[in-house]
């Protein structure tokens, strides 16, 4: 999954992306419309995208198709909605200047229980992203050495964890953020590949178009694969640092739309090409369909070498917010040893830390472990958390802190948001727990 913002009350306002330059205000953007545009594109776009195809073959590829561009357009939509949200908080509150978070807007509607609800969300949505990393990882890496060794692509996760703990000990993520444009490089050039594949066939004649079904006569398979839709667009946490980053604030909408418009066409065009290319056989990562040639299994090691790499990215936001627990709690507070004063923190407390980064990881690998497939679980986390923090929350609070001033068909359509998502995560859970 993305690359999310995440945050406590009691952490930092905004955790460091190592895309986006440091920002300690609401006016300090730096960022050009070229270097926001690929934010925009590197913050969305991730390894989800690989499971789009098998998306299509569970709904068919015109439902997928549909389902894709709804998904794309609610999240764009969404996106604005948080905009708006916070610069009626800016508003009201001119003598500050710090950037509000996700987490700010759920305390300004609800209170302390909406800060946790968005926060919660925001910390297991993370946690679901990385372990999806983990499945992708495992699953990739079997595939590729199933016939020269006994080893199970739970084997294969685990033997990935010793460096992603050391990996997790670097503070400082910036030299990790070029490994996430390489993670993206190989997805556009695994997209390539069974592109490739698709022409071939249909200039050797293996392929019959009336073989493809437009929609799945399952009608279970829908909100499966809307799960799945709603996954691949990954980032919504990043709204904020996005739009913070940019030096011209006033072309953030027009430049995020562009950047919508061209990401949802290549996910609707892949996922289309890559079920009509293998049908009902199409895998839940495409890349487990491929040929295994050496252009094949070039990418996918790229792919899981760039993964073990930017899985730190991924997870620094939850290793920020259960580090400000810990830093705020008794055992902390009340030993010098390890009590830290600003920022300072002592060896013995960093040794904690660390202790705490490195248990994180391991449990995240064996939640991975038990993972039945990519597929199913991306569906899951797509119904239910991502739903929730790109749908019900933005709608929810927009109606809450500008009800009054909208019209009625906005105040319509945020309410139509609201219940869609909420019954979008009801019945893609269930969906995704039961099988379809």
């Amino acid at each position: 999954m993305g690359r999310e913002e995440g945050g406590e009350n009691h952490t930092s306002n905004e955790i460091e992306n190592p895309l986006l330059p440091k920002s300690s205000g609401r006016v300090t953007g730096t960022a050009s419309a070229a270097q926001t545009l690929g934010n925009i594109i590197v913050s969305i776009v991730g390894t989800g995208v690989l499971g789009l195809p098998f998306a299509f073959r569970v709904a068919g590829w015109l439902a997928g198709c549909l389902g894709v561009m709804i998904a794309g357009l609610s999240t764009y939509y969404c996106m604005l909605l948080l905009i708006q949200c916070r610069d009626k908080l800016v508003s009201e509150d001119t003598s500050s200047t710090e950037t509000k978070t996700y987490g700010d807007l759920g305390y300004k509607c609800m209170g302390k229980a909406g800060r946790f609800l968005t926060e919660f969300l925001i910390f297991t949505s993370q946690c679901g992203g990385s372990v999806a990393y983990l499945v992708f990882i495992g699953q990739n890496l079997f595939s590729i050495f199933k016939s020269y060794t006994s080893l199970t692509y739970r084997s294969f996760i685990f033997l990935a964890v010793p460096v992603q703990i050391v990996l997790s000990w670097i503070n400082s993520l910036s030299a990790l953020a070029p490994f996430s444009i390489f993670a993206d490089i190989c997805n556009v050039l695994a997209m390539t590949l069974v592109v490739k594949e698709d022409v071939q066939k249909i200039l050797g004649g293996e392929f019959s178009f009336s073989d493809r079904k437009a929609v799945s006569s399952n009608i279970r398979g829908l909100p499966f694969a809307g799960g799945m839709a709603v996954f691949c667009f990954e980032g919504f946490g990043m709204t904020f640092a996005l739009e913070s980053s940019m030096r011209e604030k006033g072309r953030f909408s027009k430049l995020l739309a562009q950047a919508f418009t061209g990401i949802t066409l290549v996910y609707v065009t892949f996922g289309f090409f890559g079920f009509m290319a293998y049908g009902d056989d199409t895998k839940d990562i495409v890349t487990l369909n491929l040929p295994k040639d050496w252009s094949s299994i070039a990418v996918q090691m790229g792919l899981c070498v760039a993964l073990i790499f930017t899985f730190p990215i991924m997870v620094h936001p939850v290793h920020e917010i259960i580090e400000g627990s810990l830093k705020k709690s008794s055992f902390f507070q009340t030993h010098p040893c390890i009590s830290y004063d600003n920022n300072s923190t002592t060896r013995l407390g960093k040794f904690v830390i660390y202790i705490s980064r490195a248990i994180l990881v391991v449990a995240l690998a064996a939640i991975a472990s038990f993972i039945p497939g990519f597929g199913a679980f991306t569906s899951l986390v797509g119904s239910t958390l991502c739903a929730l923090i790109s749908f019900v929350l933005p709608a929810l609070y927009h109606l809450i802190l500008l009800g009054s001033s909208l019209n009625f068909w906005q105040r319509s359509l945020d309410v139509c948001i609201l219940l869609c998502g909420l019954l979008f995560a009801v019945n893609g859970t269930y969906n995704s727990i039961v099988g379809v």
